[in-house]
């Protein structure tokens, strides 16, 4: 019953304009329709949501970890765990990779590094 009344709340904040709606990975966000955020801000903000993704980018912003073995290491999780992040962070643009010999050195995409700055 409850997820009908929201559901309808929405609906009416959608029809508005109060809200706008924001589709990630299957997953639907809101946001305040106010301009206040852009397409790259909310990128950033939905993937901030993610305690891991905030490791991630935290530890490539420090420069402390920047190798999948490296993240998954100081992290504590498996390098399968890494490689899915950090897929889902290469689709959103966020994490840019480069080949150095045989590891895939991450780097925060330039675009988007004063954006995941200011908001971590």
């Amino acid at each position: 019953m409850y997820k009908r009344q929201v559901k309808y709340h929405i609906q009416i904040l959608e029809t508005q304009k109060k809200i706008d709606v924001y589709k990630d990975s299957g997953k639907i966000r809101y946001f305040q329709n106010n301009s206040m955020y852009g397409e790259r801000e909310k990128k950033v903000l939905v993937a901030s949501q993610s305690i891991t993704n905030q490791r991630i980018i935290s530890e490539i912003l420090n420069g402390k970890c920047n190798t999948n073995l490296d993240l998954a290491r100081e992290i504590g999780v498996s390098r399968g765990t890494i490689s899915w992040y950090m897929k889902n962070l290469k689709e959103i643009g966020l994490i840019k990779e480069a080949k150095r010999g045989r590891n895939i050195i991450y780097k925060i995409n330039i675009s988007y590094k004063n954006l995941v700055e200011r908001y971590r």
